[in-house]
């Protein structure tokens, strides 16, 4: 029976152009990568498909760096962080993390996580436990906060997307003394677009609130050193919460949540996704220290400037591309980050405009709902500082034939 139910379910998603499928990577992630697809023999592809913003992922320092720690501290913590997992490496990455985000969030303290899907659900249940909190947020908010947010105890409140004056109306319409705590993505991670988040501290400073910030696709790209969209925004308040990964732009694994000392040492308390788990090897947080220390010196600042002369020189390509074939009904919504989507619409012509790129050697991903919202599939062009200038016009002449022949 469940057999049954389950094949009909997987050809119904089949029809409906939502199968997905897992690629192998033979090699370090890269531009110029080698993946083998299901069926297929593997082979080297140019890829827009990985969140490595910064091309760090394959960092010869960082690779060195996390032999070091594997020789110095072994291959794994081997319990959890309140029992004996809590190395010195995670320690000198919490404290490195705190002095280096005191810019944002004064007398910060971090912690640290297996992964941002963990950060968020630790975060959002630990202080969402009480039924008298409201969690206020963003229709567009990235899977694990809206998991955190239907795990938490607390009530929810959801806002149309980057909407502040509803959530302003919303806020002032709450009744009773509970907590409120108001969550947002900071770079979408499908849009590629910024939270108003000055807009959104405004109201919280206004409404006692807090505002969680899910920073994960700005963390290392945007801000002085490197610091987030926060600090590119220009803030700095007691009353933020910054949860940021570590395993996009700085090219390692894991999570970290900063904020003021009592909240952290709450979250040591309570949050069960962080009490009853093993901690990350000390490795890859030795390795991750690198990694920051890289991105908030010159190479960073290198890598960054070179990334954005990368999305300029996209932006332009693409829009001539939609000026030349409006009959495709492209769209390419505004983003000033390393996520370009050009929406497609229709789930099939999405999957045949990355099948057309496929044919061309180039490998970016087509998203379709639920990750979107119905009648949205794109591709998500996710560019890096490791690419090159030749590798955007290689993508956008493959663009070009395609849209020809889709035109056609």
């Amino acid at each position: 029976m469940l057999i049954e139910h389950l094949s009909r379910q997987l050809h119904e998603r089949a029809l409906q152009g939502l199968t997905r499928r897992r690629v192998v990577a033979e090699g370090p992630c890269a531009p110029h990568q080698s993946l083998r697809a299901p069926g297929q023999p593997a082979r080297d592809w140019l890829a827009f498909a990985s969140n490595d913003y910064l091309g760090l992922a394959a960092h010869p320092a960082l690779a060195a760096a996390l032999a070091e720690g594997a020789a110095r501290f072994g291959t794994g913590a081997g319990a959890s962080s309140l029992i004996s997992g809590h190395s010195q490496a995670h320690e000198a990455l919490e404290d490195w993390l705190a002095q280096w985000l005191a810019p944002c969030v004064p007398g910060a303290r971090a912690l640290t996580f297996g992964s941002g899907y963990q950060a968020n659900l630790a975060l959002l249940t630990a202080l969402g436990e009480a039924r008298s909190t409201t969690l206020y947020t963003d229709r567009l908010n990235h899977a694990s906060l809206i998991d955190g947010a239907l795990l938490a105890r607390a009530e929810v409140r959801r806002y149309p997307h980057a909407d502040a004056a509803r959530l302003g109306a919303l806020l002032a319409s709450t009744e009773g003394d509970g907590l409120k705590l108001i969550v947002t993505d900071a770079v979408f991670s499908m849009d590629g677009n910024l939270a108003p988040l000055p807009e959104l501290l405004r109201l919280a400073e206004t409404h006692d609130a807090w505002l969680i910030v899910d920073d994960a696709h700005g963390l290392g790209v945007l801000g002085p050193g490197g610091r987030g969209s926060v600090a590119a925004a220009g803030l700095c308040s007691e009353r933020l919460i910054l949860m940021g990964t570590l395993g996009k732009a700085a090219g390692v694994a894991g999570a970290f949540v900063a904020a003021a000392p009592a909240i952290i040492e709450w979250l040591v308390q309570t949050a069960r996704p962080y009490i009853y788990t093993t901690a990350t090897p000390p490795a890859l947080a030795f390795a991750t220290l690198a990694s920051l220390r890289l991105i908030d010196g010159d190479e960073g600042e290198q890598r960054r400037a070179q990334l954005q002369r990368l999305i300029a020189r996209l932006r332009d390509g693409l829009a001539g591309l939609i000026d030349t074939h409006p009959a495709l009904g492209w769209r390419l919504p505004a983003s000033s980050t390393a996520i370009q989507p050009l929406i497609v619409g229709d789930n099939h012509r999405a999957l045949a405009l990355m099948q057309a790129l496929q044919a061309q050697g180039l490998w970016v991903p087509a998203i379709r709902p639920p990750t979107v919202p119905e009648g949205t599939a794109r591709l998500r062009i996710s560019l890096s500082a490791a690419h090159s200038e030749a590798d955007i016009d290689a993508l956008l002449a493959a663009l070009g034939q395609a849209a020809k022949e889709q035109g056609a």
